[in-house]
Protein backbone atom coordinates (compact mmCIF):
# COMPACT_ATOMS: atom_id res chain seq x y z
CA UNK A 1 0.00 0.00 0.00
CA UNK A 2 1.38 3.77 -0.75
CA UNK A 3 3.22 5.82 1.51
CA UNK A 4 1.78 3.17 4.24
CA UNK A 5 -1.53 5.06 4.20
CA UNK A 6 -4.60 3.67 6.06
CA UNK A 7 -6.98 1.95 3.38
CA UNK A 8 -9.74 4.39 4.42
CA UNK A 9 -6.95 7.38 3.60
CA UNK A 10 -6.39 6.24 0.43
CA UNK A 11 -10.16 5.77 -0.67
CA UNK A 12 -10.30 9.30 0.66
CA UNK A 13 -7.24 10.70 -1.34
CA UNK A 14 -9.25 8.92 -4.60
CA UNK A 15 -12.73 10.33 -3.92
CA UNK A 16 -11.23 13.40 -4.05
CA UNK A 17 -9.08 13.28 -6.97
CA UNK A 18 -12.27 11.84 -8.76
CA UNK A 19 -14.29 14.75 -7.99
CA UNK A 20 -11.20 17.71 -8.80
CA UNK A 21 -11.01 15.69 -12.11
CA UNK A 22 -14.72 15.38 -12.77
CA UNK A 23 -15.34 19.31 -11.14
CA UNK A 24 -12.55 20.23 -14.22
CA UNK A 25 -13.99 18.22 -16.98
CA UNK A 26 -16.90 19.57 -16.15
CA UNK A 27 -15.83 23.38 -16.27
CA UNK A 28 -14.04 22.82 -19.62
CA UNK A 29 -17.32 21.41 -21.07
CA UNK A 30 -19.21 24.32 -19.81
CA UNK A 31 -16.24 26.82 -20.98
CA UNK A 32 -16.61 24.95 -24.40
CA UNK A 33 -20.10 25.42 -24.75
CA UNK A 34 -19.99 28.53 -23.85
CA UNK A 35 -17.27 29.14 -26.57
CA UNK A 36 -19.78 27.40 -29.07
CA UNK A 37 -22.74 29.07 -27.98
CA UNK A 38 -21.74 33.18 -27.95
CA UNK A 39 -18.54 32.93 -30.25
CA UNK A 40 -18.26 29.99 -32.42
CA UNK A 41 -22.09 30.49 -33.95
CA UNK A 42 -21.14 34.07 -34.50
CA UNK A 43 -17.91 34.02 -36.50
CA UNK A 44 -17.89 34.11 -40.50
CA UNK A 45 -15.94 32.23 -43.16
CA UNK A 46 -15.69 33.89 -46.41
CA UNK A 47 -14.94 30.58 -48.92
CA UNK A 48 -14.04 31.76 -52.45
CA UNK A 49 -14.88 28.55 -54.79
CA UNK A 50 -13.94 28.61 -58.65
CA UNK A 51 -16.27 26.81 -60.58
CA UNK A 52 -15.03 25.69 -63.75
CA UNK A 53 -17.93 25.04 -66.43
CA UNK A 54 -17.95 23.21 -70.10
CA UNK A 55 -18.65 25.80 -72.95
CA UNK A 56 -19.44 28.49 -70.35
CA UNK A 57 -20.42 31.38 -72.45
CA UNK A 58 -18.02 34.71 -72.72
CA UNK A 59 -19.97 37.30 -70.71
CA UNK A 60 -20.06 34.84 -68.08
CA UNK A 61 -16.24 33.97 -67.39
CA UNK A 62 -15.36 35.29 -63.47
CA UNK A 63 -19.10 35.91 -63.36
CA UNK A 64 -19.73 36.15 -59.53
CA UNK A 65 -22.13 34.12 -57.42
CA UNK A 66 -22.58 34.62 -54.10
CA UNK A 67 -24.76 31.68 -52.03
CA UNK A 68 -25.92 31.58 -48.01
CA UNK A 69 -27.83 28.74 -46.66
CA UNK A 70 -29.43 27.73 -43.88
CA UNK A 71 -30.51 31.32 -41.84
CA UNK A 72 -32.81 29.88 -38.89
CA UNK A 73 -33.64 33.60 -37.71
CA UNK A 74 -34.38 33.62 -34.47
CA UNK A 75 -34.25 29.98 -33.69
CA UNK A 76 -31.47 30.81 -33.13
CA UNK A 77 -29.90 33.36 -35.38
CA UNK A 78 -30.37 36.85 -34.16
CA UNK A 79 -31.19 39.73 -37.07
CA UNK A 80 -28.20 41.77 -36.29
CA UNK A 81 -26.12 39.19 -37.47
CA UNK A 82 -28.07 38.38 -40.42
CA UNK A 83 -27.51 42.26 -40.86
CA UNK A 84 -23.85 41.36 -40.63
CA UNK A 85 -24.40 38.72 -43.05
CA UNK A 86 -26.07 41.31 -45.57
CA UNK A 87 -23.44 44.08 -45.15
CA UNK A 88 -20.56 41.41 -45.80
CA UNK A 89 -22.03 39.91 -49.37
CA UNK A 90 -22.66 43.96 -50.28
CA UNK A 91 -19.39 44.36 -49.64
CA UNK A 92 -18.58 41.68 -52.26
CA UNK A 93 -20.67 43.19 -54.85
CA UNK A 94 -21.76 40.14 -56.59
CA UNK A 95 -23.48 39.22 -59.69
CA UNK A 96 -25.75 37.46 -58.46
CA UNK A 97 -27.07 36.32 -54.91
CA UNK A 98 -29.04 32.50 -54.08
CA UNK A 99 -30.30 31.72 -51.43
CA UNK A 100 -30.56 27.41 -50.40
CA UNK A 101 -33.53 27.61 -48.05
CA UNK A 102 -34.11 27.26 -44.54
CA UNK A 103 -34.85 31.04 -43.92
CA UNK A 104 -36.73 29.91 -40.93
CA UNK A 105 -36.90 26.75 -38.55
CA UNK A 106 -39.78 25.05 -37.11
CA UNK A 107 -38.39 24.21 -33.89
CA UNK A 108 -39.13 24.00 -29.80
CA UNK A 109 -39.88 27.97 -29.43
CA UNK A 110 -43.57 27.60 -30.57
CA UNK A 111 -45.15 28.03 -33.71
CA UNK A 112 -45.31 31.90 -33.33
CA UNK A 113 -41.51 32.27 -33.65
CA UNK A 114 -40.96 31.60 -37.68
CA UNK A 115 -44.33 33.34 -38.60
CA UNK A 116 -43.14 36.84 -36.70
CA UNK A 117 -39.52 35.70 -37.99
CA UNK A 118 -40.02 35.52 -41.85
CA UNK A 119 -40.50 38.75 -42.61
CA UNK A 120 -37.93 39.99 -40.61
CA UNK A 121 -35.75 37.98 -42.60
CA UNK A 122 -37.17 39.38 -45.56
CA UNK A 123 -37.07 42.76 -44.70
CA UNK A 124 -33.22 42.25 -43.74
CA UNK A 125 -32.67 40.06 -47.21
CA UNK A 126 -34.31 42.97 -49.20
CA UNK A 127 -30.99 45.07 -48.34
CA UNK A 128 -28.89 43.13 -50.33
CA UNK A 129 -28.14 45.37 -53.17
CA UNK A 130 -27.72 43.22 -55.48
CA UNK A 131 -30.34 42.98 -58.28
CA UNK A 132 -30.37 38.92 -59.22
CA UNK A 133 -31.75 37.42 -56.38
CA UNK A 134 -33.20 34.03 -56.29
CA UNK A 135 -34.34 31.21 -53.18
CA UNK A 136 -35.78 27.86 -52.85
CA UNK A 137 -37.56 26.69 -49.81
CA UNK A 138 -35.83 24.23 -47.34
CA UNK A 139 -37.48 21.51 -45.21
CA UNK A 140 -38.49 23.94 -42.27
CA UNK A 141 -39.83 26.50 -44.63
CA UNK A 142 -42.13 24.20 -46.11
CA UNK A 143 -42.65 22.10 -42.93
CA UNK A 144 -43.61 25.91 -41.37
CA UNK A 145 -45.83 27.29 -43.84
CA UNK A 146 -43.63 27.36 -47.66
CA UNK A 147 -46.18 29.35 -49.61
CA UNK A 148 -45.88 31.85 -46.31
CA UNK A 149 -42.29 32.16 -47.00
CA UNK A 150 -42.77 32.64 -50.74
CA UNK A 151 -44.88 35.09 -50.18
CA UNK A 152 -42.88 36.95 -47.82
CA UNK A 153 -39.69 36.94 -50.12
CA UNK A 154 -41.47 38.46 -52.96
CA UNK A 155 -43.18 41.12 -51.43
CA UNK A 156 -38.79 42.21 -51.06
CA UNK A 157 -37.84 41.45 -54.39
CA UNK A 158 -37.05 37.88 -53.92
CA UNK A 159 -38.05 35.19 -56.35
CA UNK A 160 -38.69 31.63 -54.97
CA UNK A 161 -38.12 29.27 -58.01
CA UNK A 162 -40.22 26.64 -57.32
CA UNK A 163 -40.25 23.48 -59.33
CA UNK A 164 -38.80 26.37 -62.33
CA UNK A 165 -36.13 28.01 -63.94
CA UNK A 166 -35.13 31.39 -65.08
CA UNK A 167 -32.83 32.48 -67.64
CA UNK A 168 -30.02 35.11 -67.25
CA UNK A 169 -29.02 36.67 -70.24
CA UNK A 170 -26.01 39.19 -70.54
CA UNK A 171 -24.49 40.53 -73.88
CA UNK A 172 -26.41 38.29 -75.82
CA UNK A 173 -25.43 35.20 -73.96
CA UNK A 174 -27.40 33.10 -71.42
CA UNK A 175 -27.38 30.95 -68.07
CA UNK A 176 -30.02 28.95 -66.68
CA UNK A 177 -30.46 28.72 -62.54
CA UNK A 178 -32.88 26.19 -62.05
CA UNK A 179 -34.85 25.62 -58.30
CA UNK A 180 -36.52 22.51 -57.19
CA UNK A 181 -39.52 22.03 -54.32
CA UNK A 182 -37.97 21.07 -51.19
CA UNK A 183 -36.57 17.50 -51.91
CA UNK A 184 -36.71 16.19 -48.16
CA UNK A 185 -40.78 17.45 -47.49
CA UNK A 186 -42.09 17.42 -50.47
CA UNK A 187 -42.17 16.99 -54.18
CA UNK A 188 -39.07 18.04 -56.36
CA UNK A 189 -39.35 18.04 -60.20
CA UNK A 190 -36.49 18.09 -61.84
CA UNK A 191 -38.35 18.01 -65.21
CA UNK A 192 -40.27 21.31 -64.76
CA UNK A 193 -36.68 22.60 -63.09
CA UNK A 194 -34.40 22.00 -65.35
CA UNK A 195 -35.05 23.61 -69.38
CA UNK A 196 -35.14 20.72 -71.83
CA UNK A 197 -33.02 22.58 -74.44
CA UNK A 198 -30.92 25.07 -72.67
CA UNK A 199 -28.20 25.65 -74.93
CA UNK A 200 -26.24 26.75 -72.18
CA UNK A 201 -25.04 25.90 -69.04
CA UNK A 202 -27.14 25.36 -65.96
CA UNK A 203 -27.21 25.77 -62.11
CA UNK A 204 -29.64 24.68 -59.96
CA UNK A 205 -30.57 24.67 -56.19
CA UNK A 206 -31.72 21.84 -54.34
CA UNK A 207 -31.59 22.46 -50.17
CA UNK A 208 -30.95 18.96 -49.80
CA UNK A 209 -26.98 17.65 -50.80
CA UNK A 210 -27.89 13.69 -51.08
CA UNK A 211 -31.12 14.83 -53.86
CA UNK A 212 -27.95 14.78 -56.28
CA UNK A 213 -27.76 11.25 -56.09
CA UNK A 214 -31.49 11.21 -57.59
CA UNK A 215 -30.55 14.25 -60.19
CA UNK A 216 -27.82 12.26 -61.40
CA UNK A 217 -30.18 9.33 -62.25
CA UNK A 218 -33.02 11.81 -63.61
CA UNK A 219 -32.63 11.92 -67.48
CA UNK A 220 -31.74 15.93 -67.64
CA UNK A 221 -28.86 14.91 -65.55
CA UNK A 222 -26.78 15.74 -68.33
CA UNK A 223 -27.84 19.30 -68.72
CA UNK A 224 -26.65 20.53 -65.16
CA UNK A 225 -23.35 21.74 -64.51
CA UNK A 226 -23.15 22.37 -61.30
CA UNK A 227 -25.62 21.86 -57.75
CA UNK A 228 -25.69 24.09 -54.85
CA UNK A 229 -27.20 22.85 -51.69
CA UNK A 230 -27.10 23.48 -48.04
CA UNK A 231 -29.19 21.95 -44.84
CA UNK A 232 -26.27 19.89 -43.03
CA UNK A 233 -24.60 23.01 -41.21
CA UNK A 234 -21.45 21.32 -42.10
CA UNK A 235 -22.29 19.24 -39.01
CA UNK A 236 -22.53 22.31 -37.00
CA UNK A 237 -20.64 20.63 -34.25
CA UNK A 238 -17.55 18.95 -35.62
CA UNK A 239 -14.71 17.32 -32.81
CA UNK A 240 -11.26 16.27 -33.68
CA UNK A 241 -10.67 12.88 -34.76
CA UNK A 242 -14.79 12.03 -35.07
CA UNK A 243 -16.02 14.97 -37.48
CA UNK A 244 -19.95 15.79 -37.18
CA UNK A 245 -21.73 14.74 -34.37
CA UNK A 246 -24.98 14.92 -35.63
CA UNK A 247 -25.91 15.11 -39.39
CA UNK A 248 -29.97 15.40 -40.80
CA UNK A 249 -31.59 13.04 -43.20
CA UNK A 250 -30.44 13.67 -47.01
CA UNK A 251 -27.41 15.48 -45.84
CA UNK A 252 -24.98 12.21 -44.88
CA UNK A 253 -23.48 11.49 -47.51
CA UNK A 254 -22.35 15.04 -48.69
CA UNK A 255 -21.66 17.03 -45.99
CA UNK A 256 -19.57 20.29 -46.66
CA UNK A 257 -17.56 21.63 -49.85
CA UNK A 258 -17.39 21.02 -53.31
CA UNK A 259 -17.93 17.39 -54.72
CA UNK A 260 -17.39 15.87 -58.74
CA UNK A 261 -20.16 13.91 -59.34
CA UNK A 262 -19.53 12.60 -62.99
CA UNK A 263 -20.06 15.70 -65.45
CA UNK A 264 -21.92 17.76 -62.23
CA UNK A 265 -20.41 19.25 -59.50
CA UNK A 266 -22.05 19.91 -55.85
CA UNK A 267 -21.43 22.35 -53.69
CA UNK A 268 -22.65 22.30 -49.34
CA UNK A 269 -22.40 25.39 -47.96
CA UNK A 270 -22.14 25.15 -44.13
CA UNK A 271 -25.16 27.57 -43.80
CA UNK A 272 -25.67 30.67 -41.30
CA UNK A 273 -27.98 29.62 -38.45
CA UNK A 274 -28.11 26.87 -36.20
CA UNK A 275 -30.53 23.97 -35.16
CA UNK A 276 -31.43 22.04 -31.88
CA UNK A 277 -29.05 23.72 -29.96
CA UNK A 278 -27.74 27.34 -30.42
CA UNK A 279 -23.55 25.90 -30.64
CA UNK A 280 -21.19 25.99 -33.55
CA UNK A 281 -17.89 24.33 -32.69
CA UNK A 282 -14.84 24.07 -35.42
CA UNK A 283 -17.78 24.85 -38.16
CA UNK A 284 -18.18 28.04 -38.55
CA UNK A 285 -21.09 30.01 -40.72
CA UNK A 286 -20.61 29.85 -44.58
CA UNK A 287 -20.63 32.96 -47.38
CA UNK A 288 -19.49 31.23 -50.06
CA UNK A 289 -18.24 33.32 -53.55
CA UNK A 290 -18.43 31.14 -56.56
CA UNK A 291 -16.98 32.63 -59.28
CA UNK A 292 -17.51 31.02 -63.03
CA UNK A 293 -14.65 29.50 -64.97
CA UNK A 294 -14.05 27.71 -68.13
CA UNK A 295 -13.18 24.75 -67.81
Amino acid sequence: MPSGLPANSLEQQQEITRRRFLGTATLAGMGVAAYAAMHGRHELDYVRNALPIRDLPDAFRGFRIVQISDIHLEEFTEPWFLHRVVAGINRLQPDMVLLTGDFISRGPLGPEVPFRAMPVCAEALSRLTCPLRYAVLGNHDVSVDGPMVIRRLAERGIPTLYNSHVAIDRGGDRLWIAGVDDPGTSDPDLTAAVPAQPAAPVLLMAHEPDFADTVRLHPRAPLIDVMLSGHTHGGQVRLPLVGPLVLPPMGRMYVHGRYQLGSMQLYVNRGIGTVGLPFRLNCTSEITEHTLQRA
